[in-house]
């Protein structure tokens, strides 16, 4: 259809429309004047009124109401030789007060909707906006990880000397370009499974599970970390010392990740020479954990955001992340049904086992429904 074509069929409506009204004020104009004063038939005026400033806005509002008024009054005299009394004028007047507030009220309401789908128009171009730089994102971390393999393998094959002698202080160059890469390739797939995360929910291949298990498989995958910080990971099962199983259904892989990512903000935030703690507390409905470090704790302002994507705060940790990891934790405690939060020790109250114990530090925590044999 070309514009002249939308042109003369949006006028064709708009003559339609208006002969619409017009009609509607001849009928009810005929049965006004067709009838004695008494019989007050200009309350019906307010549909082609409403019909007006749903169709054409406040200056045909204002006209419609405008006739409407004249034509209910102009029924107290007209015909001529009629009987006027007091109830009669009393009437018309109220028809015509209900008459104004249908109009005004009609543009209120007009206002309102002209407004409510404006709002909704820059929220879907917000939501249109986002998707687009969901999927970039996306599409970009995606592709950027056939570069990094290759990059990671052909280091490797220097270190293995495929392609000639390598020397001591070279190696020690490759190991550290390796770990740079294997770094940015972990962040590479942490934003995949977060932006998959969001869009397609997190998929998770449930089975029974010990969580005690799970956080020594992950404690042991730090140990490297923790002692080139010089802090050392302790473990405590609620009020023993004896190790005992907190058995939950959920996805080991997964909640390897929340423990790996808990531990290692642990780790990163705790003075050299301290101790990460790992609390593992049964409960009659859920299995608690808790990670506590020693570090500077958390400022009242960050708590509202700590678990938010990209979030970093302001902190004093020697690593500095990218706020990718608490989120994602968080993701998958909520996709298994848990609650995740954070707290400073001091307010916790809680003891610890550290050489120079002072109950600073934060605490990290969730907990997940328990698995009933």
């Amino acid at each position: 259809m070309t514009s002249s074509q939308a042109r003369a069929k949006s006028k064709y409506l708009r003559n339609g429309s208006y002969l619409i009204i017009a009609a509607l004020f001849l009928i009810l104009f005929i049965f006004e004047f067709a009838t004695p004063p008494d019989f007050v038939f200009g309350y019906v005026y307010t549909v082609p009124i409403l019909l007006a400033g749903s169709w054409f806005g406040s200056r045909a509002t204002f006209k419609a109401t405008f006739v409407a008024v004249f034509l209910t009054m102009l029924n107290v005299w007209i015909p001529v030789g009629s009987l006027i009394t007091t109830s009669t004028l009393t009437n018309r007047i109220i028809a015509s007060i209900s008459l104004i507030v249908t109009g005004f009220l009609s543009q209120r309401l007009r206002r309102s909707e002209e407004a409510i789908n404006l709002t909704k128009a820059k929220l879907e171009a917000q939501q249109k906006l986002v998707q687009l730089r969901e999927d970039f994102a996306s599409t970009l971390t995606h592709d950027l990880k056939t570069p990094l393999l290759g990059a990671i393998e052909t280091l490797k094959a220097f270190q293995q000397e495929k392609f000639g002698a390598v020397s001591e202080p070279q190696q020690k160059v490759l190991a550290t370009m390796v770990r740079s890469h294997d770094g940015s390739l972990q962040l590479l797939e942490t934003l995949l499974d977060i932006y998959r995360n969001d869009t397609e929910g997190l998929k998770l291949n449930l089975e029974v599970l010990d969580l005690v298990a799970i956080a020594e498989q992950a404690t042991s995958t730090l140990t490297d970390l923790a002692a080139s910080r010089r802090v050392f990971i302790s473990f405590r099962h609620g009020d023993s010392d004896f190790r005992s199983s907190l058995w939950v259904k959920g996805d080991a892989l997964q909640l390897e990740r929340v423990f790996t990512n808990l531990l290692v903000n642990a780790i990163n935030h705790s003075q050299r020479g301290g101790i990460v703690e790992v609390v593992l507390e049964p409960q009659p409905s859920y299995q608690v954990v808790k990670i506590l470090d020693t570090g500077a704790g958390i400022q009242p302002e960050q708590f509202p955001n700590l678990f938010e994507r990209f979030y970093q705060g302001n902190s004093d940790r020697r690593a500095k992340g990218f706020g990718l990891g608490l989120y994602l934790s968080r993701q998958i405690v909520e996709a298994h049904g848990g609650i995740i939060w954070a707290e400073n020790r001091e307010s916790a109250k809680i003891s610890s086992f550290s050489a120079s114990s002072t109950n600073s530090g934060a605490i990290f925590g969730f907990k997940l429904p328990v698995y009933a044999f």
